[in-house]
């Protein structure tokens, strides 16, 4: 299916690894411009020479702080009227909520609320001006099924998705569509920080508690990023201009409710 990208711009957050990365290689590969963005050079420029080599199309790179104003006005400077954004940041620690002190949580606000509300502010209304748009915000299956250790996910996610909620009906007249991806559990590295900590709090082995939570997934593995890519290339489509919105799951069926 040819997704009608061809020539958009993009600009996709933490970019540089895991399903950031699975987003703008899955751009890429449908002629989209894309910019990406992460906070160290080395894998920074790393993926881009990955994401060059496997479709032809070398993106820019921005090497910038989503959570600073300096960082998000040079992510908006090097990719200007962005047809896609897609926000994404590393989530925040596991952990106790009791452990954790105001200045954890203001951070993970920065990361995981305000800035996807201020990179969406930069950028919808041109979106809106030239009536074509999509945002995508990756966020967690965290959202609709809290797990404990993640308490800061939890709560900063949750904020933006509601934020979103009435912020995608008041543009869908527009052909801008905003949405929500919302990833189980991922073959990353970020999956692999929490089964560690997970391990640790349960004094049992890594491989141990892997296994466990490999076993407890209705599709018994976990997902791999080229599949979380695509189904963000496919909301991001010419095709997908009824979807807005939405929570989407991608989590091998780990959610068990009906809604």
């Amino acid at each position: 299916m040819d997704l009608g990208l061809r020539g958009r711009k993009a600009i996709v957050c933490a970019a540089s690894q895991g399903l950031g990365k699975a987003c703008a290689m899955a751009l890429a590969r449908e002629g989209v411009d894309v910019v990406i963005v992460a906070r160290r050079r080395e894998v920074l420029d790393s993926a881009a020479r990955e994401i060059e080599l496997a479709t032809g199309n070398r993106p820019q790179t921005v090497l910038a702080d989503v959570t600073s104003r300096e960082g998000r006005d040079a992510i908006v400077s090097t990719g200007p009227e962005p047809d896609i954004l897609i926000n994404n940041a590393g989530g925040p620690p596991p952990g106790d909520f009791r452990s954790f002190e105001r200045d954890d949580w203001i951070r993970a606000l920065d990361g995981n609320m305000l800035a996807p509300i201020a990179l969406i502010k930069s950028t919808i209304d041109g979106m809106v001006a030239r009536k074509f748009g999509r945002i995508v915000n990756i966020t967690s299956h965290a959202v609709k099924a809290p797990v404990a250790m993640l308490a800061l996910s939890n709560g900063t996610r949750s904020g933006l998705t509601g934020f979103v909620a009435g912020l995608a009906r008041s543009v869908a007249e527009h052909n801008v569509t905003v949405n929500n991806l919302l990833p189980g559990t991922f073959d990353t590295d970020r999956l692999r920080s929490n089964l560690a900590a997970l391990a640790r709090n349960s004094s049992r082995s890594v491989a141990e508690v892997t296994e466990e939570v490999r076993a407890s997934n209705p599709s018994k593995r976990f997902g791999h990023p080229d599949e979380f890519g695509a189904t963000c290339a496919f909301l991001c489509s010419a095709q997908a201009s009824y979807i807005t919105g939405q929570n989407i799951l991608i989590d091998g069926g780990a959610y068990p409710g009906t809604f």
